[in-house]
C-alpha cells in the first residue's frame, strides 16, 4: 500500500513534492511533544499551493488513506504526530505574504510563514501582529491558528483566535472554503473561521488564513524584573498585580532550574538566592506608563521580590526577556522534556504552583516552571533522563496529577499548546459527555470518513 500512496501521489504533483526517503518520514512522523506515540508515514508531501494541497486530499480520499497536515513541527501536544501508512502533509514552504491592507489593517499570508516574519514585515507597513508565541521565530501561522496559539503578551493583546478574520480551507473531499470576511465587522452565518481554529487539523486544512494587525505606533515599553526567593513568593506578586486591576503587556515566570539553566547556557551571572524570575511589561504612553511601571515595581518588592530593576530601551527589554524565550531549549539541551501547559484562574496562580513543587517531590521528578503568569497559563516542565524507563512512569504519573490539581482549582487542561494526543485523557474528564458528542457531530459532518488527523484534538465517544 505505501507504494501505492506514493504513485498516486506522485502522478498529480511534481517530482520534488513527495518524499519517502526513511531519514525524511522518520523527522516529519511527529512534532517536538516528547513521549507522545507517533508511525512512520507512507509518505510526506511539500504543498507549494492550494492546488497541491486540494489533489493530495482527493488522493487519500480515494485511498482511504489518513492525511496529517503539519507547519513546523514545533507543536508540543503530538497533534501533528503521523498515523502508520498516512500521508504528513507539510505546509512549510507555503510560505508568501500575499497582501497588507494598511487602510483596512489586515495581512492576508499562506500557512507556512513563519510568525515572527510577519511580524517584521507588517512593521515596515507600521503595523504589528501582536500573538507572539515563544516559539515564534520557527513555529507558523498555519500551526498558530490550527493550536490556537498564545504568547507573550496575550496577557493583554489576546490569542490567535482574536487576531484572525478569515481562512481558506481544504475540506476532506477536497473542496475549497473561504470563510470570515476582511471587515471590521460582519455576522454573516455561523463563525466557521473561529470554528477552525483551535482544531488541530481535524476538521479542514488551513492554507491561508487572513490576520488582523494594529497600529505600531502609540505603545511605549518599559519592563520590569524581579527576583524571588521562592516559587510561591513569586506567585503572591502575580496575583498581587492582577488584583490591582493591572493588565501589563507581559508577565512571566521562570524559576530557578530554568534561571540557572539560561545562565549556564550563556554564561550570566545571577544573584545567589535567586529562586524565581518575575518579568513583566507595560505598554502605556507617557507618564501614565511610567507610573503603572512604578506601581508594579512596587508589588515585586513588597510582595518579596528583590533586584527589582526597569527598562526602557528597546535593546535593553528584549535582553530581560530573552531568559523567557530561552528557557524551553535550554532544558531540552539537558534532558528529555515533557511539557504541561494548563491554565488556572488568576488567584489560583500561588496555590498552583506550590502543588506543582509538592508533586515534583512526591514522584521525586524535577519539574521546572515557565509561564504566563498574567493570565494563569503554566507550562511546568517534567525533566527525565534519558532511557531511565521508571522516571519516565513518574513523570508521566506527576503529569496527570498536575492536570487533576488544576482542574481541582477550576482550570483548563491546555491553554495553547492543544489537546493534540497529550491531552486527550484530561479533556475526557473536563467536557461533559454532551460537549464530547458535540464535537464527534462536527468532525463526523465535516469528515466523514475520519481521515483528517485522526485521534487528535478530542477523545473518541463511546457509542
Amino acid at each position: 500500500m505505501t507504494t501505492q500512496i506514493a504513485e498516486a501521489l506522485r502522478a498529480v504533483l511534481s517530482a520534488d513534492a513527495v518524499v519517502t526517503e526513511t531519514a525524511t518520514l522518520e523527522t516529519y512522523a511527529h512534532d517536538d511533544a516528547e513521549w507522545a506515540p507517533y508511525g512512520q508515514p507512507a509518505a510526506v508531501v511539500f504543498a507549494a499551493s492550494l492546488d497541491d494541497v486540494v489533489v493530495t486530499v482527493r488522493t487519500a480520499r480515494s485511498l482511504q488513506v489518513p492525511v496529517v497536515p503539519r507547519g513546523a513541527g514545533s507543536g508540543l501536544s503530538g497533534g501533528a504526530n503521523a498515523i502508520a501508512g498516512c500521508i504528513v502533509l507539510s505546509l512549510e514552504r507555503m510560505t508568501r505574504i500575499t497582501e497588507v491592507n494598511v487602510a483596512e489593517r489586515y495581512a492576508v499570508v499562506e500557512a507556512g510563514v513563519i510568525n515572527d516574519d510577519l511580524r517584521q514585515h507588517v512593521a515596515t507597513y507600521g503595523l504589528w501582529y501582536p500573538p507572539d508565541p515563544a516559539s515564534m521565530s520557527i513555529s507558523t501561522i498555519g500551526g498558530n491558528v490550527a493550536t490556537n496559539a498564545g504568547g507573550l503578551c496575550c496577557v493583554k493583546y489576546g490569542v490567535t483566535r482574536d487576531y484572525v478574520l478569515g481562512l481558506t480551507v481544504v475540506l476532506a473531499d477536497g473542496s475549497v472554503a473561504r470563510l470570515g470576511r476582511t471587515t471590521a465587522k460582519g455576522v454573516t452565518g455561523y463563525d466557521l473561521a473561529a470554528l477552525l481554529v483551535g482544531s488541530e487539523g481535524t476538521l479542514g486544512i488551513i492554507v491561508d488564513v487572513t490576520v488582523k494587525l494594529r497600529p505600531l505606533a502609540g505603545r511605549e515599553e518599559r519592563a520590569i524584573i524581579g527576583y524571588f526567593s521562592s516559587l510561591t513568593d513569586a506567585g503572591v506578586a502575580v496575583a498581587a498585580v492582577t488584583g490591582a486591576g493591572i493588565v501589563p503587556s507581559a508577565l512571566e515566570l521562570i524559576d530557578r532550574i530554568c534561571i540557572r539553566s539560561v545562565a549556564e547556557w550563556q554564561g550570566w551571572d545571577l544573584p545567589s538566592n535567586a529562586n524565581a524570575l518575575l518579568l513583566a511589561k507595560v505598554d502605556e504612553p507617557g507618564a501614565a506608563g511610567d507610573v503603572l511601571a512604578d506601581r508594579v515595581a512596587s508589588l515585586f518588592a513588597e510582595s518579596g521580590g528583590f533586584e527589582v530593576e526597569r527598562a526602557t530601551d528597546r535593546t535593553e527589554i528584549d535582553r530581560l526577556f530573552l531568559a523567557r524565550r530561552l528557557a524551553y531549549p535550554s532544558l531540552e539541551r539537558l534532558s528529555p522534556v515533557l511539557t504541561e501547559d494548563v491554565v488556572v484562574p488568576r488567584g489560583a496562580v500561588p496555590e498552583m504552583l506550590r502543588r506543582v513543587e509538592q508533586i515534583a517531590l512526591d514522584n521525586d521528578v524535577t519539574i521546572a516552571n515557565i509561564a504566563h503568569a498574567g493570565d494563569g497559563n503554566l507550562h511546568p516542565l517534567i525533566l527525565v533522563p534519558a532511557n531511565d524507563e521508571p522516571a519516565k512512569a513518574r513523570a508521566k504519573a506527576a503529569f496527570d496529577q498536575i492536570v487533576a490539581a488544576c482542574s481541582d482549582l477550576g482550570g483548563t487542561v491546555t491553554g495553547e499548546h492543544g489537546v493534540g494526543l497529550l491531552k486527550l485523557s484530561g479533556m475526557a474528564k473536563e467536557l461533559s459527555a454532551t460537549v464530547l458528542g458535540m464535537h464527534a457531530s462536527i468532525k463526523k459532518a465535516l469528515d466523514p470518513d475520519g481521515l483528517l488527523n485522526p485521534g487528535k484534538a478530542f477523545p473518541e465517544v463511546s457509542a
